[in-house]
């Protein structure tokens, strides 16, 4: 694991030696290169402690020319390295000229301007400006933009950049140009320039006050059937954040591209988005549900960071969420005034528990701001944006809704135009709400995950509640101050009618007490309403208090979580037994109950009945112990479903009876539900083979109009030894060969197998034809969908699970650096394992240390190695 770590530190910060007020960028876009020059009206910096040397970032670009003022720099005037340009002694006001080139063509990092299928595009979060010419690659550094581009009108008739096109027209020997202005001033992470020959779909909106938007949409030619969900999720989104926040689209015009290969989801360049086409592509027989409502909230994501993230930026990279945390919260209560109130929130709460909490638990914990760094962008991470957007819910609930959105657009008035920090944020709340949050800065500051305990006494009419608070330590951070959490309960008789509405209870020390009284029995709790706060809620509540709030609590997560609770009471104590090679532990009669309750008097919304009837994750039953055991784990987890499976297998013959498709695919909250209702029943089936299954799955596979159904008999499927198993997964492969997402289901179908030879078929994939390793995709369909949909397999006993993912992770580092470090991540855990899991991830990380490594996976190898084994 060679190379020099350069770790960067918050404490380090200092301001920008010298400011940029305008850019001027013109690329010439040839065959074998592109040419690149910018000029930079420049000033020096009054707030800067040294400005004797002014340093531009640059890599993999060959150096031209530099001028100042017109006149070119002797070589004594700068210093030329493979990271920098540094002038020497620039003056305090001055033109800048820099010339250079760049190979798009054979950029294979996906940063930077490089090539994806057809087209050349550009991705510069957080530092890829510096992979396309010599500038200060930081986010202080803003300025106003105009990109001329000239490339042959042929082979790229399509030219795109920031803000709005002010000229264009034809050159010479076949080629044309286009001129963009972008007035607001911007840092350079949100350039973004895209040329190619593309389809493309249009449509408008006018907003509140009147001004006709243009909005476009693009795509490599024959894809444009499944983009108009995209362009009308854009509409809703831009509609909502008018109606919710005031806050009105500020350029003539909107474009987004959708790209195949993009290291991330979606990019808010300033007026040009650029998507993962994952993150695009919607169509009633190529994408499921789930497809359908990422690409509605992904969407609306990259358009809320309009105002929360380009209008009003960061200052530096490490309060990255002072962006992506306002943005996720604004994403996120979109999400739920669209859908599935109640599930959309169910959904959110479990990406926190299944993925938030164990990174907050393991050797890379770190706070919402991250105090250092060596890769930025190994900090693009579920805490500093699922976390971070769970903080700024916090701050909502604690203010009020409409006080909040005041808030905000008093902190957009306050910065519009500025980089500024979290601190700058959290003052703007305290300045307009009148919150205290001094103490709540905590949850910027610590990682870990809080732990809130719950406990009651009931004595003559009078509930006496107690919470108390401990947050675990985490690595660097031994001491945890006392979080401010706020904590929203409500309270129910025995037979679930509400006795005491739901409020909000702060705790801000290490124990509370709260009293309530004229109570003629003791009331059940209902804690945590809503995931009020990102805590693990101790609270150990009867089964029948757990029934009662599963049958009758009014708020769907606590509903939802009951049942939860339920589902691992059973499952904690088998895998304990197992574990301690006792005897496996049978469900109690109650949890039957429990469950015959729920399906005779199912919610009205069925998607939330499917979440009820779902058990929780391994990942979830996981977090229930110090050491895990995936193999006890998987163990106890199969045999409840085929328990409850075999219980009621009339019951979920009738309700996949009921639920099956009847009309033309929709996508609304009413058949997305029934559709998920479906699904679990034929997946319960599935598990004990129930007959007639397979053909069962077969039928509703060749008759689907829609893909969610489809993947619904796909996995019913999936581990059955029955020939419809291999008839349908090569008839798909054969249907869909053309459409790279739907086999990307394909591929992580197959990965995720719990057949014996999953591994093997996985090595399989990787050098079938069909398989791209370069493209990001592909990548996190097979190797990601194995390693997080295939704990059994991943975890083999024989090590190959473990071989196979450190070979890949090899072969992909020196390619996609940043990819290479998401999968090595995905080892560094094994501190959390059993020994004999432990023992095997270690190796694993060992062995990849032992190569010459990129930054990104060194950074993620070295903090995986860096830890003792809790298991042993």
């Amino acid at each position: 694991m060679t190379g020099d770590t350069q770790r960067k530190y918050r404490a380090d910060y200092q301001p920008p030696a010298y400011l940029i007020d305008t850019v001027d960028l013109d690329f010439e876009i040839r065959s074998d290169r592109t040419q690149v020059r910018a000029t930079y009206a420049v000033r020096r910096n009054p707030d800067a402690n040294d400005t004797s040397q002014w340093r531009l970032d640059g890599r993999d670009m060959q150096f031209l020319s530099a001028a100042i003022d017109g006149r070119a720099l002797d070589t004594h005037e700068y210093a030329l390295s493979d990271n920098a340009l540094v002038i020497h002694n620039p003056p305090e006001i001055f033109t800048f000229v820099v010339e250079n080139t760049i190979g798009p063509e054979q950029n294979l990092s996906l940063e930077g301007f490089y090539r994806s299928g057809d087209i050349l595009c550009s991705q510069c979060e957080s530092n890829g400006f510096s992979r396309i010419t010599y500038f200060p690659d930081r986010p202080d550094v803003m300025a106003r933009y105009t990109t001329r581009i000239s490339a042959d009108a042929h082979k790229f008739p399509v030219l795109l950049a920031n803000g709005n096109c002010v000229d264009s027209g034809t050159l010479d020997n076949g080629r044309h140009y286009a001129v963009f202005e972008d007035p607001f001033a911007k840092p350079c992470y949100l350039f973004a320039m895209v040329v190619g020959d593309l389809g493309m779909i249009r449509d408008s909106y006018t907003t509140a006050s009147g001004r006709k938007v243009d909005l476009r949409l693009y795509t490599e030619h024959g894809n444009e059937d499944q983009c108009h969900h995209a362009m009308a999720s854009l509409k809703q989104a831009m509609a909502w954040d008018e109606d919710t926040y005031g806050l009105e689209y500020d350029l003539d015009s909107y474009v987004t591209v959708a790209v195949g290969s993009f290291n991330m989801g979606a990019m808010e360049n300033k007026g040009l988005n650029v998507f993962n086409t994952a993150c695009i592509f919607a169509r009633a027989d190529t994408a499921t549900d789930s497809d359908f409502a990422l690409v509605r909230d992904v969407v609306a994501h990259e358009y809320f960071h309009n105002y929360t993230g380009n209008r009003v930026t960061c200052r530096d990279w490490f309060q990255l969420s002072l962006k992506e945390g306002l943005t996720v919260y604004r994403e996120h209560q979109f999400a739920i005034d669209q859908g599935s109130p109640g599930v959309t929130r169910i959904r959110q709460v479990r990406t926190m528990r299944e993925i938030q909490f164990p990174e907050d638990g393991g050797p890379r914990a770190h706070p919402v701001r991250p105090e250092s760094y060596v890769e930025m962008n190994n900090f693009y991470t579920i805490t500093v944006y699922e976390k971070g957007g769970e903080v700024i819910r916090m701050i909502a609930q604690m203010a009020g809704r409409d006080a909040f959105i005041i808030a905000v657009r008093h902190y957009l008035d306050k910065h519009d135009g500025q980089a500024v920090t979290i601190e700058d944020f959290v003052v703007a709340m305290e300045e307009s709400t009148g919150l205290d949050l001094a103490q709540f800065r905590h949850w910027y500051a610590q990682a870990g995950t809080p732990r809130v305990r719950v406990a009651t006494d009931f004595e003559d009419g009078r509930l006496q509640l107690t919470l108390s608070q401990h947050t675990p330590a985490t690595p660097d951070q031994n001491d945890k101050p006392l979080f401010d959490i706020p904590v929203e309960i409500a309270l129910f008789d025995a037979e679930g009618a509400p006795v005491r509405e739901a409020e909000v209870l702060r705790l801000n020390s290490a124990e509370q007490s709260w009293t309530f009284d004229g109570f003629d029995a003791e009331p059940t709790v209902s804690a945590l309403r809503g995931f009020t706060a990102p805590v693990r809620l101790e609270y150990e509540q009867s089964d029948e208090a757990l029934a009662r709030l599963m049958a009758h609590d009014s708020d769907p997560v606590c509903r939802w979580d009951a049942a939860q609770a339920l589902y691992l009471k059973t499952l904690v104590a088998d895998v304990s037994a197992r574990r301690e090679g006792n005897a496996p532990v049978a469900a109690p009669e109650l949890l039957f109950e429990a469950i015959e309750t729920l399906l005779d008097n199912p919610p009205a919304d069925r998607e939330l009945l499917a979440e009820m009837l779902t058990l929780p994750s391994e990942a979830m039953l996981g977090e229930q112990f110090d050491a895990v055991d995936i193999f006890a784990i998987d163990a106890a987890r199969r045999e409840l479903k085929e328990a409850i499976a075999t219980r009621f297998a009339k019951r979920f013959q009738a309700l996949a009876d009921t639920h099956a498709a009847s009309s033309a695919y929709i996508f609304d909250v009413a058949e997305a539900g029934r559709r998920r209702v479906f699904a679990v029943a034929l997946d319960y089936l599935a598990t004990i083979e129930a007959p007639g299954l397979a053909a069962r799955a077969a039928a509703v596979y060749d008759g689907a109009d829609n893909m969610t159904d489809r993947m619904a008999a796909l996995d019913a499927l999936r581990d059955l030894n029955a020939p419809e198993r291999q008839r349908v997964l090569d008839d798909f492969a054969q249907t869909w060969a053309d459409y790279p997402l739907v086999m990307d289901k394909w591929l992580r179908l197959q990965a995720t197998t719990r057949r014996d030879d999953s591994v093997e078929r996985v090595r399989e994939l990787l050098a079938d034809a069909r398989f791209d390793f370069t493209n990001p995709n592909r990548i996190r369909a097979l190797l990601g969908g194995f390693v997080r949909g295939n704990r059994v397999g991943f975890h083999r006993a024989d090590g190959a699970g473990y071989a196979l993912i450190a070979d890949e992770i090899l072969r992909l580092d020196s390619l996609n650096p940043q990819l290479a470090a998401a999968l090595a991540g995905m080892l560094t855990n094994w501190a959390r394992h059993v020994p004999a899991q432990a023992d095997g991830m270690r190796a694993a990380l060992a062995r990849i240390a032992e190569a010459e490594l990129s930054d990104n996976t060194r950074e993620i190898v070295a903090a995986g190695l860096e830890q003792s084994n809790v298991a042993a």
